[in-house]
């Protein structure tokens, strides 16, 4: 039986945002058990587990336990518990956990059968352990700097990125006579594997803390101490930013004093090996003053896994993936001028199949061109290196107009955003910065040439960010063109971040905080009036997020009327489909290979003439609501039709895809009928079989 309008808006099936996430770290989790995968590849995805899990406890955990300190679990306008929802993190993070270790374990007898071996301080041989005696006195002890527990009086300074060892000295003979200490594992500065001596066809690694572990007399000679024990813990702090209001400090001033603030956050989260001895474990937290059973979180050995996404690959190549050389795109291939193609066709660039190079071949190009008059551009995530902005500086330097959008709130970004800012400063580019709660998320570039005495623009519209290391490992698409329709709004766009954010009318791009969160309901509820009309009606949208209630309830109300819907959704997706008589109509899923599915694309059937958009904007409150992203419309008939084929490429998917309903997470669609198929080495096959080969 169909549900009215009225129904869906009060009896909607939403899911809590956080365990979708949780749901969606677990498929990450998924590739490093599959054992389709390469086995140190395996390994790497623990590590991107590790670190995704630290970002989700620094931001989101620790803005619920704000909440729940604030007493307002019970206020009106939260539609979910606080409380509760802590609880079902942390029972739900322990049974991962539980499976994170066994998965470790097997990778490293798995290691064994390739000849790889990792041990620890206890199974090295007489000469290993001179070896590693060597390393540790020239490399490691210059770096070790110990805190003796009963004397420390600042534990705001223990570092929320490092892990540390707690460390009980005591007498075998008189085990009265104990002392504890805590010293920080300096993988910052060195690497956490070390290679030893190989033996025959055996190679060896030792992890940093283990190395520590073996030389800790050394380390504590000048105590009487004959035995030492050693465990690791890790904190998490609280990483949201609370900006100092003073309108006396600038924009810059005050996100660099909350950054500074940041790393004395509230710990959020200790994990700790679960075998540390309770007098032990009791001084830490009382250190720290952890005082709910929630934030402590048992483990094994070793953690901060995110250094395992730089595991070594000990020279044996199919461990790790097969290389995808990066394609150069047909139409800008052996051509002296990208903006010459570019004024005669739109040309969109898929990331990483096709090389990134381009973007920075564009930027400079247009940096030496005497025609250009100005540059401008938004960035979000620059990286720590840059030819995009070297680019930007040298234009600069060649007497361009350069204005540049730089996001100085992009996450865990701050710091990096605030020295580009300053080195582009420095070059005379002109910087503009927003204001707080509003962040400039859309990806432009906008170019003006002078041709033939009048100006021309050329645009990039992007998915993802003007990143050399991201696009390699992100995908995601982007757009040149010369469409005057196209480029003279995102012209408007740029007068937006000058003028304040006045609002302006957009016929062609749609533009948040304006119209998104409008022009995707008015697009769904034109293909609920084509069904009605009998037309044809169907959607396939792809997101990293789907988590606005609003537009969900839309798509309820979308399948209710028999609109066809496919929904590619990486991460959270709060939508249940699949359930009789709400959304029944919905065929959602997610798929987690080796390139992180970036890219927002959304396809609308519009009875027979499919109009597509690319989108720097998921569909979450926060994308509609409190940033600046921008929606453009795909005109190129080429371009469209491979955008859809790409989407269709995804939906055939049976390896790496996993399928959402009401009944089962994060099963994997079932192939057993079908011949095997990898979306991502699909795509890559069909880009590059549009490429000419060379002669």
């Amino acid at each position: 039986m169909k549900k009215n309008d009225s129904e869906i808006g009060d009896n909607a099936v939403i899911l809590n945002r956080e365990l979708s996430w949780l749901q969606f770290n677990h498929r990450v989790l998924q590739e490093a058990e599959d054992v389709r995968n390469p086995l140190i590849e395996r390994m790497r995805f623990l590590g991107i587990y590790s670190n995704n899990l630290d970002e989700f406890f620094r931001i989101r955990v620790a803005t619920i336990r704000r909440l729940i300190s604030l007493q307002q679990s019970k206020s009106d306008y939260l539609d979910f518990n606080p409380s509760q929802t802590i609880e079902e993190i942390t029972s739900t993070e322990m049974i991962y956990q539980k499976r994170f270790v066994s998965i470790f374990n097997q990778l490293l007898f798995e290691l064994q059968n390739e000849h790889v071996f990792v041990v620890d301080e206890h199974q090295l041989s007489p000469s290993q352990g001179l070896f590693v005696k060597q390393y540790f006195r020239t490399k490691i002890r210059p770096l070790l700097f110990p805190i003796i527990l009963k004397k420390f009086q600042d534990p705001d300074s223990l570092n929320d990125t490092s892990i540390y060892l707690a460390i009980k000295m005591s007498l075998q003979a008189s085990p009265q006579s104990e002392g504890f200490a805590i010293l920080e594992v300096p993988s910052d500065q060195l690497s956490r594997f070390i290679r030893l001596p190989s033996e025959g066809e055996n190679q060896y690694v030792i992890l940093l803390d283990d190395a520590i572990r073996y030389c800790l007399d050394e380390l504590f000679s000048i105590f009487n101490f004959d035995k030492y024990e050693a465990y690791t813990i890790k904190i998490t702090r609280d990483a949201e930013l609370d900006l100092d209001n003073d309108v006396l400090k600038s924009y810059i001033e005050r996100i660099s004093e909350s950054l500074k603030l940041r790393t004395k956050g509230s710990p959020v989260r200790v994990v700790y090996d679960r075998t540390i001895p309770n007098s032990l474990l009791k001084k830490i937290t009382t250190l720290l003053n952890v005082k709910s059973k929630e934030a402590l979180m048992p483990g094994g050995r070793y953690h901060n896994f995110k250094d395992f996404m730089d595991f070594p690959t000990f020279d044996k190549a199919h461990l790790i993936y097969d290389p995808m050389l990066p394609i150069v795109h047909p139409d800008l291939n052996g051509k002296k001028s990208i903006l010459d193609v570019v004024a005669k066709k739109d040309v969109m660039i898929h990331f990483p199949y096709h090389t990134f190079q381009h973007i920075i071949d564009m930027l400079r190009e247009a940096s030496i061109d005497p025609k250009v008059k100005s540059i401008k551009m938004t960035i979000y995530r620059a990286g720590h290196f840059s030819n995009v902005i070297n680019a930007l500086i040298n234009a600069s330097r060649n007497g361009i107009n350069v204005t540049v959008y730089l996001e100085l709130q992009a996450r865990f970004s701050e710091e990096q955003n605030i020295f580009w800012t300053k080195k582009l400063q420095d070059a005379g580019v002109k910087i503009l910065h927003g204001i707080p709660g509003f962040k400039v998320h859309a990806k432009l570039i906008l170019i003006e040439r002078i041709e033939n005495r009048k100006i021309k623009l050329y645009s990039n519209i992007g998915t993802g960010n003007f990143n050399e290391f991201t696009s390699s490992v992100f995908s995601d698409v982007s757009l040149l063109t010369s469409n005057p329709s196209i480029t003279s709004e995102v012209d408007l766009v740029f007068n937006l971040f000058k003028s304040y954010y006045k609002p302006t009318k957009f016929k062609t791009l749609k533009v948040a905080p304006f119209s998104m969160r409008k022009f995707v309901i008015k697009m769904i509820d034109r293909e609920i009036e084509n069904s009605k009309q009998g037309k044809e009606a169907w959607a396939i949208i792809k997101l990293n997020n789907l988590v606005d209630n609003t537009v969900v309830r839309k798509l309820y109300d979308a399948s209710n009327h028999g609109v066809k819907i496919t929904l590619i959704v990486r991460g959270i997706c709060v939508l249940v489909p699949g359930i009789s008589g709400l959304s029944e109509n919905i065929h959602a899923f997610s798929i987690v290979d080796r390139y992180l599915e970036h890219s927002r694309i959304y396809c609308f059937g519009n009875n027979g003439n499919k109009e597509i958009y690319i989108s720097s904007s998921d569909w979450m409150i926060r994308n509609f609501d409190n940033r600046f992203e921008v929606a453009c419309p795909i005109f190129d008939k080429i371009i469209k039709e491979d955008i859809y084929n790409i989407l269709l490429i995804n939906i055939k998917d049976n390896q790496k895809s996993r399928i959402f309903s009401n009944e089962y997470i994060n099963t994997y669609k079932s192939c057993k009928h079908e011949e095997p198929f990898r979306a991502q080495n699909a795509v890559y096959k069909y880009l590059k079989s549009k490429t000419p080969k060379a002669k």
